[in-house]
């Protein structure tokens, strides 16, 4: 007979058949959760959808994708304005800043911002007065701009989370304040590659001053792989390294390639799993192909008289008109560069500082009357010229233009001014082309342009609506980096519904 099992050993965890089926079903719960989870369909997970990495050929690293849905944009151009474009002077009309310039803000008397002590309300020195069809109100600062404000959907209401120059040139660029992280056009082109193999499918155009403060950081790829960055060069200043040297015969340099070409594919058969090496091929590749496709777009010796005053690249004699021709003919190149199917093209105005604060650049803090009346007529004709051009060609059917700034400025002139400082609580960008409402404003400021008050949108917002055109699910497109799910638009971001066409 048998001993007794003593009660302490009596658990049914200890019984075989019990302990065999609770873990037949616990496996199969695992398994259950997991799938819906994938699907959303988890009550505490319901908004969190599984990433949507692209598959990237390493031999082919720029080769077309497809997007997440049906894009209503193909291409991306953003005209950004470095050094803080002041919305007050430019699009953001407010009557109750007219009437009481000179005032003291209300609630504000002892508000230090980023330069130091504020003074007294100021309006713009230019006059605002109705334009187009839809009768927006915009200054005499940028009347050729404001003349098509009836293809421009307004944003009032942007935010900003930091009011130094480098940071917020990171952020409005890369989604963070911090160096390191992706640009924009370096996500759109990991995302989607380009339809054109013989141009690099991210074109980043600096202005003919110079580079914007934050530099390369604004094209930079952060964390993605090197191919996604943007190629530099603009009207003035070509790709460097590459033209042919001098002694080497045309003849020379195709055989030499085909011939390193044959001994890339031997090796390549012999080690299939080489994707370093392929990426290397690749951008070698690339580069040959530039050699013959890109003296050829950046020639704009073919461009029509016609086109040239459209522009406002046919004048010369003054310091404004030498300038403004040289970012005209940088406009110029970003049409030509669209209309060639490249991805994303960044055009700068304005440069990191040259000559003194304000001097090369929209960062009006010493008299924003006399600085902006250079800067002013710089961006407008120009900028103007290639929108038209664009909407012409029907280029705008298929191409998104954003116009931004890394935050806007104060209704109060500083402390013994004339001059505005940083205002990250509230400023204006615009979008154009696909997808977006024509002649539409979105969102506002509080009386004097101060705060975003009214439908808020955030960087992150604003982001997620570019990715949304171009047919990207910002939640789902990511990158695995440090053990994290990386994201343009981080853990933020909602796509701004209202400006959808």
């Amino acid at each position: 007979m048998s001993a007794p099992i003593p009660p302490a050993f009596q658990s049914p965890l200890l019984n075989r058949r019990r302990f065999l089926g609770d873990t037949g079903l616990g496996l199969g719960s695992i398994a259950l959760t997991h799938l819906l989870g994938r699907q959303g369909l988890l009550a505490q997970n319901a908004d969190r959808r599984e990433p949507l990495r692209p598959l990237i050929e390493p031999g082919r690293p720029y080769g077309a994708r497809q997007s997440h849905f049906t894009p209503r944009a193909k291409n991306v151009l953003v005209i950004f304005c470095s050094g803080a474009c002041s919305q007050l002077d430019t699009f953001d009309y407010k009557p109750e800043l007219i009437r009481r310039h000179g005032q003291p803000m209300p609630g504000t008397e002892k508000l230090i911002t980023f330069q130091g002590e504020q003074g007294a309300l100021n309006k713009s020195p230019w006059e605002f007065r109705a334009r187009g069809q839809s009768g927006k109100m915009t200054s005499d600062l940028l009347p050729h701009l404001g003349d098509l404000v009836d293809e421009m959907c307004f944003i009032h209401s942007m935010q900003g989370k930091t009011n130094t120059h480098g940071p917020g040139e990171n952020y409005m660029s890369t989604g963070n304040a911090l160096d390191g992280f992706p640009s924009m056009g370096a996500w759109m082109t990991y995302a989607l590659g380009s339809d054109d193999q013989s141009l690099p499918a991210y074109v980043a155009i600096p202005d003919p001053r110079g580079k914007p403060q934050n530099s390369v950081n604004n094209w930079a790829p952060g964390f993605l792989p090197a191919a996604f960055q943007g190629t530099e060069f603009n009207a003035t200043n070509p790709i460097r390294n590459l033209a042919r040297p001098g002694g080497v015969a045309a003849s020379s340099d195709s055989a030499t390639r085909s011939f390193l070409q044959r001994l890339n594919e031997r090796h390549a058969e012999r080690f299939p799993g080489d994707t370093e090496l392929a990426a290397r091929i690749a951008s070698y590749e690339l580069a040959a192909r530039m050699q013959l496709t890109v003296p050829e777009v950046a020639n704009l010796s073919s461009e029509p008289e016609h086109i040239l005053r459209l522009y406002g690249a046919d004048e010369a004699g003054t310091k404004i008109k030498d300038t403004r021709t040289a970012y005209a003919r940088n406009c110029i190149l970003a049409r030509r560069l669209i209309e060639k199917g490249v991805r994303f093209v960044q055009l700068f105005n304005g440069a990191y500082q040259t000559g003194g604060e304000g001097v090369s650049n929209w960062d009006g803090h010493k008299d924003i009357a006399s600085q902006y009346s250079m800067h002013g007529p710089v961006l407008d004709k120009p900028t103007a010229g290639l929108l038209i051009d664009l909407r012409q060609r029907g280029l705008l059917e298929d191409t998104l233009v954003v116009w931004c700034t890394e935050f806007g400025r104060m209704p109060t002139f500083q402390k013994g001014s004339q001059g505005r400082d940083h205002n990250p609580a509230g400023f204006t960008c615009w979008m154009a082309g696909a997808g977006v409402k024509k002649g539409f404003s979105h969102g506002a400021t509080d009386e004097f342009g101060y705060k975003s008050i009214e439908n808020v949108v955030t960087v992150h917002d604003f982001h997620a609506t570019i990715l949304h055109l171009l047919g990207l699910d910002h939640q789902r497109l990511t990158y695995y980096h440090n053990g994290l799910e990386r994201r343009l638009t981080d853990v933020h971001g909602e796509v701004v519904q209202a400006v959808l066409a």
